[in-house]
């Protein structure tokens, strides 16, 4: 295995050495590509949503939400809804009421009305097919904004939940704190041809294989390859008794 920066033996390597170089990415990507199914052909996102604008109120109302709840809330509000000028006409407390399910509903109703307005004013109503654009606009951040060009518009681009986060951070694809940190990282340092189904099989690997708590190193098709394994992790596992699958 190769690090991008020499690390003494038995050292913990800064965060900037935690990444592998790109040999070893590219036997990551090509172990995790062998070993889950990639995007499926009907990949619908986010929330199954059929349109951009939509993807974008979903992406908006699923923040700090559980599926379940930013299900029943996009239910709601779409009931009422479904195009910017639509929402912008709806009297604020029944918009609340309406997307009251996935919480934090005060905030997410101003975010919304303020990206409906903001969408009609600088693009006519039709949203943005470019990261810059969709992040220009009130309420989207860089995971929504990829969410939507990979799902809705079909950019080979890697969308970062928690799930890729800790799996990229874990392995060495990426040496960052925030999501958005590791996004920007992954679309520097994974190869094109990764990029298409990269967010699948990391999170495929996060939610099957390197779980938050109990992650199953020894059933992990990259554990020889792993950076957590080899700079403290293993240490780790033994002890919590998580490499026994």
């Amino acid at each position: 295995m190769r690090l991008l920066y020499r690390v003494q033996p038995g050292v913990r390597p800064a965060r900037s050495a935690r990444m592998l170089d790109e040999v070893d990415v590219e036997e990551v990507l090509r172990r995790l590509a062998a070993a889950h199914p990639g995007r499926s052909p009907g990949a619908k996102g986010p929330k199954g949503q059929p349109d951009a604008f939509r993807s974008c109120i979903a992406c908006m109302l699923s923040a700090q939400s559980l599926d379940r709840n930013t299900a029943a809330a996009t239910r709601n509000l779409f009931a009422l809804a479904r195009t910017p000028r639509a929402m912008l006409a709806l009297d604020e407390e029944r918009m609340v009421q309406a997307i009251r399910p996935c919480g934090l509903y005060n905030m997410k109703a101003r975010n919304i009305r303020a990206f409906c307005a903001a969408l009609l004013e600088r693009h006519g109503g039709t949203v943005p097919d470019t990261r810059e654009g969709l992040m220009a606009l009130p309420g989207i951040g860089r995971k929504c904004a990829d969410i939507v060009l990979s799902f809705t518009f079909g950019h080979d681009v890697i969308a970062v939940d928690t799930h890729v986060h800790r799996v990229a951070n874990r392995i060495g694809l990426a040496d960052a704190r925030t999501a958005d940190a590791t996004a920007q990282q992954l679309d520097q340092h994974i190869p094109v041809w990764a990029k298409r189904d990269g967010h699948f099989w990391l999170i495929q690997h996060g939610k099957t294989i390197c779980v938050a708590r109990r992650p199953r190193c020894s059933i992990c098709p990259v554990r020889d390859l792993c950076l957590w394994l080899q700079t403290g992790g293993a240490a780790a596992a033994g002890q919590a008794g998580i490499n026994n699958g």
